[in-house]
């Protein structure tokens, strides 16, 4: 149990409200509204007068959020080369409330991404059938400008997230540490969003993988190639749809992963990154103009699709071996 669930308890305990304890600590309720949902921390003289009002002692408030911290941030002895940035309640809390507005868009934006070439795809199934008298220039034409505006829509949506951002990705790439009760507050909302996260992460694996099984069906059928490219573009959409929902409930995760330095965004698996942006960029900028050239090339939009899903298990497999080798260098 936190401090804020602690100071929640003892005050419901002793059937006072915020306004009564706020009186009787020379506060006002505002402040002990903060306390209670851990949006800020008492300094250390209403922290004893507090354990007076409860009749408890300050070890009682204190003790095991002081041990969950100890837990989290193990002592060791500081180097002087090393000058760790602190964390505030307010930072913390600004942090993950930014995360939870950005989850969205950045979900959103590569949603776009991934359904660009969707109507392009269509629009050329529907011409080589001679289909409605599409002609193969309008589906072209059009084609390309739904996946450039797409794209472009997208492109900004990533743009002005990773602006906002940017005063804080000293967090996902530096090591810190937090100050008293932060480490706390958030072990416990990521405790709560727990299942949350599982069962996004589960209905998005499985729509990536429900997603071909119309395309086996109609190949299966020796359906027309119209049909086909419809349901390539439905292909392309239910997946997008499966990523969307993982990028939403994964990066609201990765902010508490974040601000508690474990899984990805230990101080171990920092350094590993740092390392490796490079490469990762270089890889994904390579897939980008192996696609566009190959397309612009063969005008085969509707195949050259399949750029992307190799180059994604690829990139595992490539970003195994490069882990790999930055590990043994370390």
């Amino acid at each position: 149990m936190i401090l804020a669930d602690k100071i929640t308890a003892e005050r419901k305990k002793n059937g006072w409200s915020q306004e009564e304890l706020a009186e009787k600590l020379s506060v006002s309720r505002q402040a002990v509204s903060k306390w209670e949902s851990a949006q800020s921390i008492p300094d250390l003289q209403r922290i004893i007068r507090m354990a007076e009002l409860f009749g408890v002692s300050t070890d009682y408030l204190l003790k095991d959020e002081m041990e969950e911290l100890e837990e989290l941030q193990p002592y060791s002895e500081p180097k002087k080369s090393e000058m760790l940035r602190s964390v505030s309640m307010e930072e913390a809390n600004a942090f993950l409330e930014m995360k939870q507005r950005n989850a969205p868009k950045i979900a959103n934006a590569t949603f776009l991404c991934i359904i660009s070439p969707a109507l392009l795809i269509l629009l050329a199934g529907l011409s080589d059938s001679h289909i409605w008298n599409i002609s193969e220039a309008f589906a072209t034409g059009a084609g390309l400008v739904f996946l450039f505006g797409v794209v472009a829509a997208a492109v900004f949506m990533f743009i002005t997230c990773g602006s906002g951002e940017s005063r804080t990705e000293h967090l996902e790439k530096e090591a810190f540490e937090t100050e008293y009760g932060v480490s706390g507050m958030v072990k416990e909302k990521r405790n709560a969003y727990e299942a949350t996260f599982t069962r996004g992460i589960a209905i998005g694996v499985v729509l990536c993988i429900l997603a071909v099984v119309p395309l086996l069906m109609v190949g299966i059928m020796d359906a027309p190639d119209y049909v086909c490219c419809a349901f390539v573009s439905l292909l392309l959409v239910i997946v997008a749809t499966g990523v969307d929902i993982m990028i939403r409930v994964g990066m609201i995760k990765g902010s508490y992963d974040t601000l508690l330095q474990e899984g990805d965004y230990s101080k171990t698996e920092k350094r590993m990154k740092r390392k490796l942006d490079a490469f990762h960029t270089a890889y994904w900028c390579t897939a980008t103009a192996i696609y566009l050239g190959w397309s612009f090339w063969t005008m085969r939009w509707d195949f050259t699709w399949i750029v992307w899903p190799v180059a994604g298990v690829l990139f595992v497999a490539v970003s195994a071996v490069a882990r790999m080798l930055v590990g043994a260098e370390e």
